[in-house]
């Protein structure tokens, strides 16, 4: 299962999310999302367990933790939405050669 992890204190990374996680069982990835530019945390990270149910305890145990100050909001992570606007403006007929 995916969790998402928000409102994390900009001095957590991918190991440290993995550590507050673990206790509630096995963590197959952790990962804090960071600025490509900058390489700065932006907040919030994700976190997958196989299990369901030792993924729902670390989620009823962890959202709204104090960590650093800082609530945190931990849920079920929602699938990705597809990206629209990306492609050429206009919707011209591009580079076809008639």
């Amino acid at each position: 299962m995916r969790i998402f992890v928000g409102n994390l204190p900009w001095a957590i990374h991918d190991d440290s999310l993995r550590d507050l996680f673990a206790p509630y069982g096995n963590v197959t990835s952790a990962t804090v999302m960071v600025d490509r530019e900058t390489g700065r945390s932006k907040g919030f990270g994700f976190v997958e367990m196989p299990e369901a149910s030792e993924a729902q305890t670390a989620i009823a145990a962890l959202n709204g933790k104090d960590v650093s100050g800082r609530p945190l909001t931990v849920n079920e992570a929602r699938p990705r939405e597809a990206r629209t606007g990306g492609g050429r403006a206009g919707g011209g007929m591009g580079d076809h050669r008639w």
